[in-house]
């Protein structure tokens, strides 16, 4: 498992299209949560073929299925914010741990912000839902910590109910068809454009860099 703190993802050029952010709760397809809303509305935008492709997997779902919407871009100071906070809480659960270890621990929950997918604009948080926003279960809440789900939210966990299984495999289909790649460690993580793309399809560079929504 390559994790975001690895050198390899450090490694990967980056370019950027200049393709804009879009705000898809103007998209009436979509259904976005908003349980992690800002006051700017951050959280709901996503580059435009990255939201294409997730209305081209939302169509491949079964009957009655909709991909719901946690969170998409995320600015570089909120990263920065998540990835130092998550650290302290490691820090303080295992002292003994050397800095080098909390850095690698911290980003299978959190990326460092020198990688930041989120902060690109091509990656999102996401579950599945009915037709009327009732979440599926998927074995873990979204954005539940390996710490909190004793490693549960990997998404190969073998530590889940056999219904939420088919439900990440379903999701997974999905999604992987349209042409988006998993953060091994967050079932609910998936980008397109981004520096783990880039390595999982193998490009020669980025499709997107960090961007500013202002």
């Amino acid at each position: 498992m390559i994790l975001l703190s690895d050198r390899r993802i450090s490694a990967i050029p980056l370019g950027d299209n200049n393709e804009p952010l879009v705000d898809l709760r103007r998209i009436d397809d979509f259904r976005v949560d908003d349980r992690l809303a800002d006051p700017a509305g951050a959280y709901a935008h996503l580059r435009e073929e990255t939201a294409a492709r997730l209305l081209a997997a939302q169509r491949s779902l079964p009957y009655g299925l909709r991909l719901l919407i946690v969170e998409g871009y995320r600015p570089l100071t909120l990263q920065t914010t998540y990835f130092e906070g998550y650290k302290d809480e490691l820090r303080q659960r295992y002292p003994q741990w050397e800095p080098d270890r909390l850095h690698v621990e911290a980003s299978k929950y959190v990326s460092p912000p020198e990688v930041a997918p989120h902060s690109t604009g091509g990656t999102v948080d996401l579950t599945l839902c009915t037709a009327d926003g009732d979440e599926l279960d998927l074995g873990t809440a979204v954005n539940d910590s390996p710490v909190a789900s004793a490693n549960a939210c990997f998404t190969g966990s073998p530590d889940i109910s056999p219904e939420a299984r088919a439900n990440r495999d379903i999701l997974g289909t999905a999604l992987s068809a349209a042409g988006m790649v998993n953060y091994p460690t967050e079932w609910w993580h998936w980008s397109y454009g981004d520096r783990y793309w880039a390595l999982t399809t193998r490009a020669d560079s980025t499709r997107y860099g960090p961007v500013d929504l202002t």
